[in-house]
């Protein structure tokens, strides 16, 4: 595996602290609590918040931070991965010569991040992701002398069920930030941040996503996946937690104990978007295929929502990109989006057709454009890349975005409650009418790896 990890985004991360720390930090981590009676976008009482200011004037309120200390095992917060050089405080924020990394220690759960930005100096222009690149605000502009809160959620997990399970991970997912012990928060861009306030909630409408490759969290450059960019088209009422991963199919995430984790945690109300296809298919022997194994499989992995007053959903897989000669897409999954379509009808499931969608919007693209979508880039557009690029399963940032609208679209015409919990302000969606990469601006993060994820 090539990686390089020269880290340049400003980072916020709130660490979960290991066993062989977790002594030393929970006592700090308590200290620093402070009691608030209700939050801006949420009713509970009584809930605590961590609040941390940034600059020179002291205050009577959460954690000053005057300089860019570093994070360690023997502190509960400071800016992580080498990057306090990048840092510079100012009177009542932080700016970055190169991007940069925050660690705070929270336990597993669910948060709500509110970001106050803005500087009496200069124009800002601020993008936040969120542990292994999900985006959570893309390119906010702030004018010289204004002062914005945005407020997102966050999910923090780790991978104990109880005393006696827990999740197996893949060795390349060991070194992810989904799994790294920390919720981190990476600023790209002309940050300006004053203050950044984290509350533990519970009271979030929480959607599970269960997929392979085209869906998980691609924790580096260049790759990338929906369930990392469609955590921005929800509101703050809403909490994505990705535990899809590179290489799985169904069989496979259920042996890894994924879907028991998620059955320990979901809850009346939530939602499990169930998309699996492109490794299924490669499942050979008797019992197996579409209408066998992959089948029942669907209606175990949905039944099990029902069972605990979830909302299953089931997305049928991404399109390959392949083209026959006369510009229409090929059909490379067989009989699974027709087996899936069937799971969906006989049990009364939702069901979102990407398959379907994704071929509207490749071949509105054509042959040529809709490379833009996927990991293709000629060699050494990035470091240590001596061989060209050249997948065709596989999303960059922009493709991935652009699925992520498809998802948006296809909840929108759904009848379950989540397609009024999508902001407002997103626009609709028209698949034969797609973005094109020319207007794509999202700052890259500064991570990369040359191997390719997992399934294909």
């Amino acid at each position: 595996m090539v990686k390089i990890s020269t880290f340049l985004c400003v980072v916020f991360c709130l660490s979960v602290p290991d066993q062989s720390f977790a002594k030393h930090l929970k006592p700090i981590v308590n200290q620093h609590y402070i009691s608030s009676k209700t939050t801006s976008s949420d009713s509970v009482k009584n809930t605590k918040s961590m609040l941390f200011y940034f600059g020179a004037a002291k205050t009577a309120k959460g954690i000053l931070i005057d300089k860019p200390s570093e994070f360690s095992a023997s502190s509960s917060y400071g800016f992580d991965f080498n990057s306090a050089s990048n840092v510079k405080i100012n009177s009542n924020n932080f700016s970055v010569t190169k991007p940069a990394y925050f660690s705070v220690a929270v336990p597993e759960g669910n948060y709500q991040i509110e970001v106050t930005m803005g500087s009496s100096e200069k124009a800002s222009n601020v993008t936040i992701k969120a542990e292994s690149r999900r985006l959570m605000l893309d390119q906010l502009s702030i004018k010289k002398g204004q002062k914005v809160t945005k407020i997102f959620n966050v999910n923090v997990r780790n991978i104990k069920i109880d005393d006696q399970t827990k999740i197996s991970l893949k060795d390349r997912e060991k070194e992810i930030l989904n799994w790294d012990n920390k919720l981190t928060l990476e600023f790209l861009g002309d940050v300006a941040i004053q203050s950044i306030k984290i509350t533990p909630k519970d009271n979030l409408t929480v959607v599970y996503l269960a997929g392979d490759s085209t869906v998980t969290d691609q924790d580096v450059e260049p790759w990338a996946s929906w369930g990392q960019f469609i955590t921005n088209y929800f509101d703050n009422t809403v909490v994505v937690a990705n535990y899809a991963y590179s290489g799985s199919a169904l069989s496979s995430f259920k042996g890894a104990n994924r879907l028991k984790k998620i059955l320990s945690e979901i809850k009346k109300g939530d939602y499990l978007f169930v998309e699996f296809g492109h490794n299924d298919e490669k499942i050979k022997g008797e019992g197996n295929g579409a209408w066998g194994s992959y089948s029942d499989l669907l209606k175990e992995f949905v039944q099990s929502a029902k069972d605990k007053g979830a909302i299953p959903v089931l997305v049928t897989p991404t399109q390959r990109r392949a083209f026959n000669e006369n510009g229409t897409l090929k059909e490379t999954h067989g009989d699974f989006p027709a087996a899936m379509r069937a799971v969906a009808q006989k049990n009364n499931i939702a069901l979102i057709d990407i398959t379907k969608i994704t071929t509207e919007l490749y071949e509105a693209w054509g042959v040529e454009p809709s490379r833009k979508g996927f990991v293709q880039y000629p060699a050494n557009t990035f470091p240590g890349q001596e061989k060209a690029l050249d997948d065709n399963t596989h999303f960059n940032s922009f493709g991935a975005n652009e699925i992520a609208l498809c998802v948006v679209k296809g909840i929108r015409e759904l009848d379950i409650p989540l397609k009024k919990q999508i902001k407002k302000e997103v626009p609709d969606y028209n698949p034969k009418k797609p973005n094109y990469i020319s207007s794509w601006t999202l700052p890259m993060s500064d991570r990369y790896e040359i191997t390719k994820p997992d399934g294909n």
